[in-house]
């Protein structure tokens, strides 16, 4: 892995919609996992169904200008109830495993205390639907919907929260942990300190700085803590957390913009790996983080610690920073992909499968990290739907590329051992609404008709060993 310095424009073969592809499947081995992520608030719908509380997104999604163009995910992919017809379509594309989370307030309303069992039975039904379909399922335990019961007595802020998160963890893991072997504890912690509780651009929509460390602290706790519920009450269990990673490039090799580069990358890549590790908060290169300790108790550099059988690394883009003295405590800016003249996604993220390589290698060199999984990796990208077929040849071009960049980290020895496309339909995507689509199959929100694109044929062509034209 090339070390944080100055950055240099790559060339993207993707930004013409294609790649010449020299690989199989079979060269990742015959023991890679193919599988394909999903959320519960994006997909599910059924908002106030069967016993269900609110949560942080629906309340978030009625504040005028926070959702593009008032958006709301009461019925979103409508999945609570064509969860059957979807899981199909998993197994049609070739994909053995499904990764899926659980509504917090679905199964606990206020959530802690009464459990809400419509609830539990629907997750029920649909992890014996990927059994019967033979799909492997992988359960997220909290990918950003606390319910709104909880954020009204603090939230992420209000250090209880490990103790209502543990024993959710706990109801869990005893109504499904005896089907369900592969666990996520948290998904994207640093997106929920940084975009929910700090600039507020996400639910629950809280800005300040000073709510950072204390939500950074606690979910650094509850990664740890529930991963010891599930490594104690789910025999052979294979435990993870889901982390979103960039690699950071310095603008330029003046030492002002390098340092910058490393207080971001500490953010955005080490703040939470680090603790789990033993490894502590990164304070050696952003001394800001030192004030955290006002938040610790004795004894939680210990509770800080999980020993995971896998790190779920979730790539998407790739970030250059530079000095700015207009941003004080981080003192950097990010220098955005449009003016850097890059290939960029509809949402504006840089293009650089080179970043999924140098992120890989960036985790690998940490001794405790057992295996990698890539829980997350996809692209936004306007769609057309062109009678029922829709050639997405950019998107198709992405995860071609993205996925040889993996293989190149794999055969330069990281241990990655599985690969997730970010999505399977395209969904609510959180403060974009519905404007984004990143779904390998296309969803006419009107209708719920769904029709695979060609980026969904491509895989279901590659995982089935299928000569494919796209």
């Amino acid at each position: 892995m090339e070390e944080i310095g100055a950055y240099r424009t790559k060339g993207h073969p993707v930004e013409n919609g294609h790649s010449d592809l020299t690989f199989r499947k079979e060269d990742f081995g015959h023991d890679f996992r193919w599988g394909v992520a999903t959320a519960s608030h994006q997909i599910e719908g059924s908002t106030d169904g069967d016993g269900r509380g609110a949560c942080i997104w629906d309340e978030f999604s009625q504040k005028k200008g926070k959702i593009k163009n008032g958006d709301h995910a009461r019925v979103a992919c409508d999945f609570y109830n064509r969860y059957e017809e979807d899981l199909a379509l998993v197994a049609s594309l070739g994909f053995k495993q499904f990764r899926f989370s659980i509504s917090w307030s679905r199964i606990i309303p206020a959530g802690y205390g009464e459990i809400n069992h419509k609830g539990v039975d629907f997750y029920n039904r649909l992890i014996d639907k990927c059994l019967e379909l033979d799909i492997e399922p992988w359960v997220t335990l909290y990918h950003w919907d606390l319910p709104h019961a909880l954020e009204k007595r603090g939230g992420w802020k209000n250090r209880k929260i490990v103790e209502w998160f543990s024993a959710y963890v706990e109801i869990c893991t005893h109504a499904f942990g005896d089907r369900v072997k592969n666990w996520l504890v948290l998904n994207e912690p640093m997106a929920v300190a940084g975009l929910g509780y700090t600039t507020g651009l996400h639910a629950p929509g809280k800005k300040g700085l000073w709510n950072f460390l204390p939500v950074v602290h606690h979910l650094a706790l509850c990664q740890a803590e529930g991963g010891r519920v599930i490594r104690r009450t789910v025999a052979d269990a294979y435990i993870g957390t889901a982390l979103s990673c960039s690699y950071v490039h310095a603008y330029s090799d003046n030492p002002k913009d390098v340092r910058a580069a490393k207080r971001a990358d500490a953010l955005m890549n080490r703040l939470f790996i680090e603790p789990a590790l033993g490894l502590g908060y990164p304070v050696d290169v952003f001394s800001y983080l030192l004030n955290i300790r006002k938040y610790m108790k004795p004894g939680d550099e210990e509770k800080l610690k999980f020993d995971f059988d896998f790190i779920g690394l979730q790539n998407y883009f790739s970030v250059v920073v530079r000095h700015s003295y207009l941003s004080p405590v981080l003192w950097l800016k990010e220098v955005p992909a449009g003016l850097r003249n890059v290939p960029v996604t509809e949402m504006g993220w840089e293009i650089d499968p080179d970043g999924m390589y140098n992120i890989i290698g960036q985790f690998e060199k940490y001794q405790g990290i057992k295996e990698i999984i890539i829980s997350e990796n996809g692209a936004s990208f306007t769609d057309n739907l062109n009678g029922n077929e829709i050639p997405d040849k950019r998107r198709t071009g992405f995860f071609q590329d993205y996925l040889g960049a993996v293989l190149r980290a794999k055969n330069d020895g990281a241990k990655v051992k599985g690969y997730f496309a970010w999505t399977l339909l395209d969904n609510f995507e959180w403060a974009e609404g519905f404007s984004a689509r990143f779904g390998l199959v296309y969803v006419d929100f009107k209708t719920q008709q769904r029709t695979i694109k060609h980026s969904g044929k491509w895989f279901s062509h590659f995982l089935n060993g299928i000569k494919s034209s796209e």
